[in-house]
């Protein structure tokens, strides 16, 4: 009897087309990202109100801001393993609850207890890392690789417009509903948990590595619309099945290095950058939060941009080339920040507020080359885990960003425009040098996997500067 494996049954998945049914699942996904990142977000325009209210100093706004960031890397160690042990699905489904319930909950804590509101944002980000994590092997494992590039690229513009719902909900609602009222809308996403239960299918190739050829194969023959005796059943089983280890991404020390600088720099900046940014532009122009909102409208609006823009650049680019040219150009654009505080305007807008503006474009357009890049590399076996360090590295930067300008600026000194004034330059010349970083670990450490199948499996070993064929001896 001929041995049938896993590529010949995977080979049918990876020829398909892009589909209303694929489209369909691509539209959850999307749906459930803009949700759990607009939970995310939001606290940004929400510290912006009870900081001033509730006379919070910078290092107690600081842990309110950067609580989801710790949540996340906490969350990450965990729901990446469990996602390659236990299938991409269920965490996603239960990650979506949690991430919900903290969100929603803080419109509950009592006036001035600041640290309660803290601890919610903990599990805020442990839900969002559960949710960002399966979304990315999820989407990664879903499309062919003629299109993945692209594609895999597109879904995150869907985490920045989570951050652009957050700057227009607040802007156009802090008013009428109050912070409180703003902060139930972050029940919102427990509703998709409910729909990924029930219309949302496991990804074949995580089955696949799994050995459950069978559960796989009725998985590719649903996505296809193609009768299930078209598709062969492999009788080859795989040799390791995906464990709950984090450990055996060590052994791909250069790309763990890669994954590690990339995105805690870029996280760094982002996070620092927009999670202060609504109190900066406040304090420093003498608006209010709500006007301050109504601001970052045009700096998230240019991290939409950048996203699609760069999604389709990198395809024509590479990774490699596309991750070069959207870090050195955030680490200009912040530098400009850093020297632009004074109130002048341009156009009619304030040039620090311009200068975020490209900042923006730049940045969001770097997160949506490389987040799908580590599971890219990785291969599926240990997909899950590579997005789960990813994740945690992301919840680093989502910590040292928010913490970075309350240390610079005094933990102790009250959140004034004297004391954010001083912590401009230097903070915003930090951010800049996080992205050269990331700037010179994608030159130096990336691989290019543009246009490369993924790999079943990733052999232990130093990983090539080009994978030119990952497949090889990999998939069974």
């Amino acid at each position: 009897m001929q041995s049938v494996t896993t590529e010949a049954m995977l080979g049918h998945l990876d020829r398909g087309r892009l589909d209303a049914r694929y489209w369909t699942l691509f539209a959850l996904l999307a749906v459930g990202a803009a949700l759990d990142f607009f939970d995310f977000f939001v606290v940004g325009y929400l510290v912006a109100v009870v900081g001033p209210q509730w006379h919070l100093t910078y290092g107690q706004s600081s842990l309110m801001l950067l609580g989801g960031g710790l949540g996340a890397i906490c969350g990450a160690l965990v729901w990446g393993p469990l996602s390659d042990a236990w299938g991409r699905k269920a965490m996603l489904v239960a990650g979506s609850f949690v991430c919900a319930i903290a969100a929603g909950s803080i419109a509950l804590v009592r006036d001035g207890d600041w640290m309660t509101f803290a601890v919610l944002r903990f599990f805020v980000g442990v839900g969002l890392a559960g949710c960002a994590t399966a979304i990315t092997a999820l989407i990664v494992e879903y499309t062919p690789t003629r299109n993945r590039t692209v594609v895999t690229s597109l879904l995150i513009v869907f985490a920045t417009f989570g951050s652009f719902l957050a700057a227009l909900t607040s802007a156009n609602l802090l008013g009428v509903l109050g912070w409180r009222g703003v902060a139930t809308l972050g029940l919102v996403p427990a509703l998709m948990g409910f729909v990924y239960i029930f219309a949302l299918p496991e990804s074949a190739r995580w089955l696949a590595v799994k050995g459950r050829f069978a559960d796989a194969r009725t998985t590719v023959a649903w996505t296809l619309r193609a009768p299930l005796d078209t598709i062969p059943l492999p009788t080859v089983p795989p040799p390791i099945a995906p464990r709950a280890s984090l450990s055996e991404l060590l052994h791909h020390p250069r790309l763990f290095a890669f994954v590690g600088l990339t995105w805690l720099g870029l996280a760094t900046a982002i996070y620092g950058m927009l999670l202060w940014g609504p109190t900066v532009v406040a304090l420093l122009l003498g608006i209010t939060p709500r006007q301050a909102a109504a601001y970052f409208v045009y700096v998230t609006a240019a991290g939409l941009t950048g996203k699609v823009l760069f999604s389709f650049l990198a395809q024509w680019l590479g990774r490699k080339r596309c991750g070069e040219v959207t870090a050195y150009g955030a680490a200009v654009a912040l530098a400009l920040a850093a020297y632009s505080y004074e109130p002048v305007f341009m156009i009619g807008v304030p040039v620090f507020v311009l200068a975020m503006i490209v900042t923006s474009l730049f940045l969001e357009g770097e997160a949506s080359n490389i987040t799908p890049w580590a599971v890219e590399a990785y291969g599926v076996r240990l997909g899950a885990r590579a997005a789960g360090l990813s994740q945690a590295a992301n919840g680093c930067g989502k910590v040292v960003g928010p913490l970075c300008l309350a240390l610079i600026a005094g933990a102790d000194n009250f959140v004034s425009p004297k004391a954010t004034a001083q912590a401009v330059t230097p903070a915003f010349l930090f951010l800049a040098a996080c992205m050269l970083l990331v700037g010179l670990a994608c030159t130096f450490l990336g691989p290019e996997t543009a246009g490369k199948p993924i790999a079943q499996d990733t052999a232990p070993g130093p990983l090539p500067d080009t994978i030119a064929n990952p497949t090889s001896g990999a998939i069974y």
